[in-house]
């Protein structure tokens, strides 16, 4: 039978009946044979999904194994249809998702936050929802959740957009207002030395992908985590990670992080890819807003689509940087983290390849914390076997992850007498 049918010309109606994480007691009232919180239930498991239709009309089906809850929403530029879940357990295949159909051009799944996942669907322009329900299970079928997308006007799609209430952000931390003011690349006191080591992607948001399936988000946690290990050998830093897990967390919501601990040093760690070529070694990337070249400038790009990947609308940011104070603190980072960049670089050619001109720049978003000197290490090229097998292999790791932490405990040790003021 069916249940939870939602059926309207109008995406702003669809939402207001069905986003889960802002309403989740109105989702209540209409879903009485689900709940937003399913987790008493276990975490729910998707089974499979598929696309059919056309350039017209384009269903997508996914198969559950209960009743659940959901909410569905729309973005623009790029256009998204995003549909929000209880947690839920994918087990479906890694290449589903890939190749489109109709309307949807690809698809992509995964952990969007605490208790929450997310399926983001890329339309290959503006869709209107005209219908989003549940199918319960029935003798050897499972239930299934079905979205029905029609081809609409920008101009229509952009007036329904506006009917959207406004929804929560994906994750959320303590306000940064009331930041203790802390010199750039120092400590005050005897406190420990902060640092902060951000591992890229997680969740829903893969990044990068070896030919042989070996994903960005798990390479550069594994990392993250051995560096951390490294670190804290010394007993002088304070080390946190802006997630442990494989789990989503918005670029501004990583830089926050990086400001509420506040930290002396953030380090963003990811793992690079080329569609051709056979490019190898590690990379150091600081903040410029003018790209050093045009690899730094499309990488830049690619890295703060993060967000849009997994559906998190990006319209009415501001840049937090507005008085000339701030400016200034700004250009005093950018000098800390330009230090620090070299300091690596030296210390990474002892111990692993580097590309030629091995410190590039740009305009990095996870960059921009205006009092937390930044450096974006990319660790190699996925999409090189040789430099894959290193990013795999537990002893490459521990060696990169010891030689990194030399360079940071340098920068550090020397950064009165060396850095510029």
């Amino acid at each position: 039978m069916f249940a939870t049918v939602f059926k309207t010309g109008s995406i702003g109606a669809l939402v207001g009946l069905a986003l889960a994480w802002s309403a989740p007691a109105a989702l209540a009232e209409e879903d009485s044979a689900g709940s937003v919180d399913d987790t008493a239930a276990g975490l729910v498991v998707a089974t499979g999904s598929r696309l059919a239709g056309d350039e017209k009309r384009t269903r997508f089906v996914v198969d559950v194994d209960r009743h659940v809850a959901f909410g569905v929403f729309a973005l623009a530029d790029p256009y998204r249809i995003v549909v929000d879940l209880p947690e839920t357990e994918f087990k479906l295949d890694a290449a589903e998702g890939r190749a489109g159909r109709g309307l949807v051009n690809a698809y992509r799944f995964g952990l969007i936050g605490p208790g929450k996942s997310r399926i983001v669907l890329d339309t290959s322009g503006p869709v209107q929802v005209d219908k989003a329900f549940v199918v319960d299970a029935v003798d050897d079928q499972p239930a299934r959740l079905v979205v029905d997308m029609v081809e609409t006007t920008r101009e229509d799609f952009l007036a329904e957009l506006a009917l959207q209430p406004p929804r929560q952000p994906v994750a959320s931390s303590p306000p940064v207002s009331g930041h203790e003011a802390v010199r750039p690349g120092g400590a005050s006191g005897s406190r420990e030395i902060v640092v902060v080591i951000d591992p890229g992607h997680g969740g829903i948001d893969p990044g990068a992908r070896s030919r042989s399936g070996t994903l960005e988000k798990d390479v550069v946690l594994a990392f993250s985590k051995r560096l951390e290990e490294s670190l804290g050998k010394s007993g002088r830093f304070e080390v946190h990670l802006t997630r442990d897990d494989d789990e989503f967390i918005p670029l501004a919501e990583r830089v926050n992080i990086a400001r509420n601990h506040k930290a002396s040093l953030l380090i963003s760690v990811h793992a690079d890819s080329v569609a051709t070529g056979t490019v190898s070694g590690a990379t150091i990337y600081t903040l410029s807003e003018r790209a050093s070249d045009g690899v730094a400038a499309a990488l830049a790009e690619q890295e703060n689509r993060s967000d849009a990947i997994a559906g998190v609308d990006l319209t009415g940011e501001t840049d937090a940087v507005a008085d000339i104070l701030i400016d200034l603190v700004q250009r005093e980072t950018k000098n800390y983290a330009v230090f620090f960049a070299r300091t690596l670089v030296e210390e990474l050619k002892g111990h692993t390849g580097v590309v030629k001109n091995p410190h590039r720049s740009a305009g990095f978003r996870v960059l921009k914390a205006h009092d937390v000197p930044s450096v974006l290490l990319e660790l190699g090229y996925l999409t090189n076997p040789e430099d894959e097998k290193h990013l795999l292999d537990e002893e490459w790791q521990h060696k990169i992850a010891d030689s990194v932490a030399n360079a940071v405990a340098q920068y550090f040790g020397e950064r009165h007498a060396r850095a510029p003021f």
